[in-house]
């Protein structure tokens, strides 16, 4: 066996078309878990002492593997979950220090404790920590006297109870598989809890760029790894070079010469590296809609500021070729609840049932709008349709939570028509 026997065979999400099984070698792993151990600060800050990690995300996903077998060379613990509804009962028990997630579940996780903080009637303490939190990230190593004793009374009252209830530990969180809201970075990390927002796909082993712990600029998605080059392909789509990068798909030889630009990986993704060398992605090129009246449109600027309203679980910007920009969105059950109450609705009442109601259209508005003002008025959201039931892992939904698109649009392709009549 040599560093170029194939170890594995990993199938892409399958987020834009079939999955394929991409075929990585015992050196593609070896060369990337060298690359991470090897930036500046994860081996002397985030791989030290007692660090611990508590896995549920599924080992299937190439990410999950490559942590794992970090700890492993740093002899460090790890434990793994079943059934990732457990994971709330089961992190103040295991006491993690780093935790690996997709952004959708941090979003999940600072909601819940916004919507504890509102049924306590603390809802604008908590609103006031959040505001804090970000503008102390924000402010880096020179916070003024005021933001830093409003800090450090907000990190009694409420960060300390957040990291409580995320095992008491946890310092370190590792995020990939989508786009991380700068808000959302910049409040964890002024919470006391780091992401290390990384970037890569199936294709590269796992992560092909990390932010790195020591120098970080929450909004990218770090540098290229030791030994990885990125750059920027005349159509803005970023390529990688490397040797993680993987040997080509399952008896698909046409699709593995389609992938390669030379010796450049084309990954698929848009984006933009700065003079820095730090990489952002902006979008999935085969996701680009294109408005019949030719306006170019990236769907996830609009989708992710859209699902940071309480109520929205998922959002799916459409309209490619089509006279203007919509949307299927999907309500989140907890707080689809809740609201009924608040508003006096009938407590059995389905989504689908009040789908049309003006009280529950002004709620998801609400989010559209705020969504809008991250683009120009010619590719703002100008219809929505309220979906009756959430997305399913396994349906709509990657085991990593991103949205399987072309399934999407398949499958509610009836809704998608009546945003159009």
């Amino acid at each position: 066996m040599t560093s170029a026997t194939l170890a594995t065979i990993v199938y892409t999400s399958g987020t834009t078309g079939r999955p394929k099984g991409c075929m990585i070698t015992h050196g593609n792993l070896t060369e990337t878990v060298r690359a991470v151990i090897s930036v500046p600060g994860v081996q002397d800050r985030v791989l030290t002492g007692d660090a611990s990690s508590l896995f549920f995300l599924p080992l299937s996903h190439i990410l999950a593997r490559l942590v794992a077998l970090c700890l492993l060379h740093a002899g460090k613990r790890a434990a793994y979950l079943a059934d990732p509804g457990d994971l709330p009962a089961e992190l103040p028990a295991f006491q993690p220090t780093i935790l690996l997630v997709v952004p959708r579940v941090l979003e999940k996780i600072v909601t819940a404790a916004r919507q504890r903080a509102e049924a306590e009637g603390h809802e604008r303490l908590f609103a006031a920590a959040e505001a804090t939190a970000i503008a102390y990230s924000r402010a880096g190593r020179r916070p003024g006297i005021r933001l830093r004793l409003r800090h450090a009374a907000y990190g009694r009252l409420v960060y300390a109870r957040l990291r409580r209830a995320l095992g008491g530990r946890l310092a370190w969180v590792v995020s990939g598989g989508a786009p991380l809201t700068e808000d959302l970075g910049h409040f964890l990390r002024g919470a006391g809890m780091t992401v290390l927002e990384g970037w890569g796909l199936t294709e590269t082993t796992g992560p092909a760029t990390i932010n790195p712990p020591r120098f970080q600029r929450i909004g990218s998605v770090g540098r290229p790894l030791p030994g990885c080059a990125a750059r920027i392909a005349a159509d803005g789509e970023v390529e990688l070079q490397g040797p993680l990068v993987f040997q080509g798909y399952w008896q698909d030889p046409q699709a593995t010469s389609e992938a390669f630009d030379g010796r450049w990986l084309r990954t698929g993704d848009l984006g933009r590296v700065d003079d820095d060398g730090f990489v952002y992605i902006t979008g999935r090129k085969k996701e680009l809609i294109i408005t019949a009246g030719g306006k170019n449109l990236v769907p996830s600027v609009l989708e992710d500021r859209a699902r940071e309203n309480w109520m929205i679980a998922e959002c799916v910007v459409i309209g490619d070729r089509r006279p203007y920009i919509a949307a299927l969105v999907t309500l989140d059950g907890e707080a689809f609840a809740r609201w009924k109450q608040r508003q006096g609705k009938p407590a059995g009442a389905t989504v689908g049932e009040l789908s049309e109601d003006p009280d529950l259209r002004a709620v998801v508005q609400t989010a559209v709008d705020r969504a809008n003002t991250a683009v120009s008025r010619a590719e703002s959201i100008k219809r929505f349709r309220i979906l009756p039931s959430r997305f399913e892992i396994g349906a709509e939904l990657t085991p990593t939570q991103k949205v399987r698109r072309d399934y999407v649009l398949t499958r509610y392709a009836a809704d998608t028509e009546a945003l159009y009549t």
